[in-house]
């Protein structure tokens, strides 16, 4: 049993109030997710980085978010989704302090992992406040409301950290995430009501944290990422790589035996996985978003380094894909809301693809209009017509009880799938050391990277064509023991 919240709106204040809060605060993880590729040069010079170091600036953010955004949703439905994206929020904006006082690689690296824990607290409550107190009738609009602007986010970072980095300094993209903490702190509590799990509560499963769980998947995710990262450096067989990549794959496999045992007191229950639809989406999440972070990891050190734009020219660039999803992306989850998701999730990474395929030709003295413009503009429509189908498809998967875990573990999904594609691109296409400061190297790197994004994007439409169809909205939840968790049966 859910504990009853105040059914709200769209067209009441405090509709629009918890709306303003959930995408202000998604925001700031989205735009930290994307702001950081811009400055990647210029701290690397500052700072003296290797790839190596300007990969776990972007992973060590990615890598927390992954492993702990599940505990987070967790503990969202347990102890109240408000409160728990109210110290996400706190500690987030806490965080990016340190990341902009960082004196060296190390700190910022530590810095950002502080930075992606309080991510992975507050970016499943934003979601699951709105699945659990909007009224059903504007439940549909108002998520696929929060997928286009908190998107709009992900795209408008290297814009404005562009803007910061050229006027300022590369330091003043995290503090911007100051005013922003503020403004969400005071609409939610002003305006966003609490909700949580009370079945859970009342059994005294709210009160069990499972750490185990929690640090299993980091360890899994952890192990991986150095032994991809470190390959280039040390090389392949390496006792050091090897050794992190068993930790990796035991890891993955005793964190899938610990929350097998634990059933439904685990962080996350895997009677969710008898839900083929639920379990099709989130690898479709990883294969998609991986696609995501190899280009946008990329492209904005391409266009810097190679090109020879500047930084606020090279936030500029990615403008049209910003326009697109702030107008396309809540009609797009309308569409999927009449016609399924299918036919979107199956055309979106097809068009995405052929944007990337485009971009493969820019090169030295390219021009905005004719090389830039006609891929940003293809992989932006493709993107638009898969946030918010997606993001919809996953909730309408699992019962509202659910709510929390459901999206926690998409949003790992997704940030796994950017973590493990900036940890493996680089090796893939040779990519080491100063590399990125050399024009050839990272020229033949980027063509590469770019062909092995199309190449997931193309895999992705392939899985939704064969394996993607409509949730089934209606009925109550399966009344299953643990195996069945509350999942909604799909309708082929």
């Amino acid at each position: 049993m859910t504990a009853p919240a105040p059914e709200l709106r769209l067209g009441s204040a405090a509709g629009r109030g918890t709306l303003l809060a959930a995408i202000l605060a998604s925001g700031m993880v989205f735009l930290d997710s994307t702001v950081v590729n811009v400055a990647l040069p210029r701290l690397g010079a500052e700072l003296d980085a290797t790839v190596a170091g300007l990969q776990w600036t972007v992973n060590g953010y990615l890598l927390m978010l992954a492993a702990f955004v599940l505990l987070g949703g967790a503990l969202g439905d347990r102890f109240g989704r408000r409160r728990v994206f109210l110290l996400g929020v706190v500690w987030f904006a806490a965080a990016s302090i340190l990341c902009g006082l960082a004196q060296g690689t190390g700190w910022l690296i530590a810095a950002r992992f502080l930075q992606g824990a309080g991510g992975a607290l507050l970016t499943p409550g934003s979601l699951a406040v709105l699945q659990a107190s909007f009224h059903p009738d504007d439940r549909a609009r108002a998520i696929g409301m929060w997928s286009g602007l908190s998107g709009v986010s992900t795209a408008l970072g290297p814009l404005l950290g562009g803007w910061l980095i050229d006027a300022l300094s590369w330091r003043w993209i995290f503090f911007v995430n100051l005013p922003l903490a503020v403004g969400v702190v005071l609409a939610a509590l002003h305006w966003v009501p609490e909700s949580r799990d009370e079945a859970a509560s009342r059994t005294g499963a709210g009160r069990r944290f499972d750490v185990a769980g929690a640090l299993l998947g980091a360890l899994a995710l952890g192990g991986v990422t150095y032994a991809l990262i470190d390959a280039p450096a040390r090389g392949a067989g390496s006792p050091a790589v090897l050794a992190a990549a068993v930790v990796g794959v035991l890891g993955t496999v005793v964190f899938v035996l610990v929350e097998r045992r634990r059933g439904d007191t685990a962080m996350l229950p895997t009677g969710l996985f008898s839900s083929r639809l639920f379990s099709v989406l989130n690898i479709f999440t990883v294969v998609v978003y991986a696609a995501l972070g190899g280009f946008t990891f990329f492209l904005a050190v391409y266009l810097q380094n190679v090109v020879g734009w500047s930084a606020l020219l090279t936030g500029l660039a990615t403008v049209p894909m910003t326009l697109l999803l702030l107008v396309g992306s809540a009609r797009a989850g309308a569409l999927a809301a009449k016609i399924g998701p299918r036919l979107p999730l199956t055309v979106g990474p097809v068009v995405a693809a052929a944007g990337l395929l485009l971009l493969r030709r820019v090169g030295p003295g390219a021009s905005y209009w004719t090389d830039v413009l006609p891929g940003v503009l293809l992989f932006g429509a493709g993107l638009t017509l898969v946030v918010a189908p997606l993001t919809a498809s996953v909730l309408a998967a699992v019962a509202d009880r659910f709510a929390g875990v459901a999206s926690g573990f998409n949003n790992a999904a997704a940030r796994a799938g950017g973590l493990l594609a900036v940890a493996a691109l680089p090796l893939l296409v040779g990519l080491s050391g100063s590399g990125y400061e050399q024009k050839t190297a990272l020229a033949g790197a980027f063509r590469g990277a770019m062909l092995w994004c199309a190449g997931l994007l193309l895999a992705g439409a392939a899985l939704a064509g064969l394996l993607i169809h409509r949730p089934q909205r209606e009925g109550p939840p399966s009344a299953g023991g643990p195996s069945h968790g509350g999942i909604r049966r799909g309708r082929g």
